[in-house]
């Protein structure tokens, strides 16, 4: 049974996105106004990941006091880590195929030489085909790669690609990619309980109704989780500017950034291509509402000033170029 053309799926799906969307234009704009600047960057990181492990472990917890012997619990979870898994091994030979990655030598010489600067092993280089971008990639059988667009090179200056190359080399030294995929398994684990519970409730007349209010409660708590998950991202990817400031200094990451984001906004019809993207969660750049122009202060500090939708952000996975700016400014070294 494909699961796109289930009516339950689709109206579960439906539920939680619209509780998503409640939470991200109400609620969650509110908290972080609340708690914004109270936390350290790392503090805030840690509490987040506390709080995502915590949810889910309790709902997890009570749909296996409640449902019994109705979910196979170890079977789902067992599936899930496979088929994410062999995305993860796969991702890099996909992304090389995609993208036609090339090794280059003048970019590597910039990897070694930032690499050396932030105490870590330098990956292998690859400039690939793309509108303006860069990302890092890579797993235990390809080894680790960073690669930057062929356009972005020609954008850059060499010390906005030292700064971008930091950032990417940020999220390496942070092993992101791996614990963005432990912490992003544990929505779909709690949708796929709560789903699995709302079909177990038709073959029981004793607790359907039980099971079904459970799987609900499951449904929405797995968008909850999801919206905190988001969230921690955006937190991973200032660690990684704060990287790419170590590496290059914050005016080379504020210039980097406004570059690829002001190409974007002068060049709408370049956005498709990188928004449909299978592999956006990587780019240094995302879009939450990048030209070989020079990029002034002024420049800088219009983008700075710009307001951001509380909506937008929230559902992303990357800060606002706003927000980032902001934060590179306030990085202390």
């Amino acid at each position: 049974m494909f699961l796109i053309f289930d009516p339950i799926y689709i109206m579960l799906a439906t539920l939680g996105y619209f509780v998503m969307l409640l939470m991200a234009s109400t609620v969650a704009p509110a908290v972080a106004k609340r708690v914004s600047g109270r936390f350290s960057l790392y503090t805030s990181m840690a509490l987040l990941a506390i709080l995502i492990l915590s949810v889910s472990a309790a709902i997890i917890y009570v749909i296996l006091l409640v449902a019994g012997i109705y979910i196979s619990i170890v079977g789902l979870i067992a599936f899930l880590v496979v088929v994410n898994l062999l995305m993860y091994l796969a991702s890099p030979f996909v992304i090389n195929m995609s993208y036609g990655a090339k090794p280059d030598p003048f970019l590597q010489e910039v990897v070694d030489r930032v690499a050396m600067r932030l105490g870590v092993s330098p990956p292998k280089a690859v400039v690939v085909k793309s509108p303006p971008n860069a990302f890092a990639y890579g797993n235990f059988l390809t080894g680790r790669y960073v690669a930057v667009s062929d356009t972005l090179l020609q954008m850059l200056d060499e010390d906005e690609l030292e700064a971008v190359v930091g950032h990417e080399l940020g999220h390496h030294k942070h092993r992101d990619n791996a614990v963005m995929l432990v912490f992003g398994l544990l929505p779909s684990i709690i949708f796929y309980l709560g789903y699995s519970l709302i079909y177990s409730s038709f073959d029981d007349d004793r607790r359907g109704n039980q099971l079904a209010l459970l799987g609900i409660v499951a449904v929405i708590v797995s968008f909850l989780v999801q919206i905190l998950v988001l969230a921690f991202s955006r937190l991973r990817e200032y660690y990684a500017d704060f990287e790419g400031v170590v590496a290059a200094g914050k005016d080379a990451m504020q210039r980097s950034l406004a570059k690829i984001h002001l190409f974007y906004e002068r060049y709408p019809s370049f956005m498709r291509e990188i928004a449909d993207s299978k592999f956006k969660t990587l780019f240094i750049y995302a879009f939450v509402n990048a030209v070989a122009e020079p990029i002034t202060r002024m420049d800088i500090e219009m983008l700075k000033n710009r307001p951001v939708s509380p909506i937008e952000e929230f559902l992303s996975t990357h800060p606002p170029i706003p927000k980032r700016l902001r934060f590179i400014e306030s990085v202390q070294l």
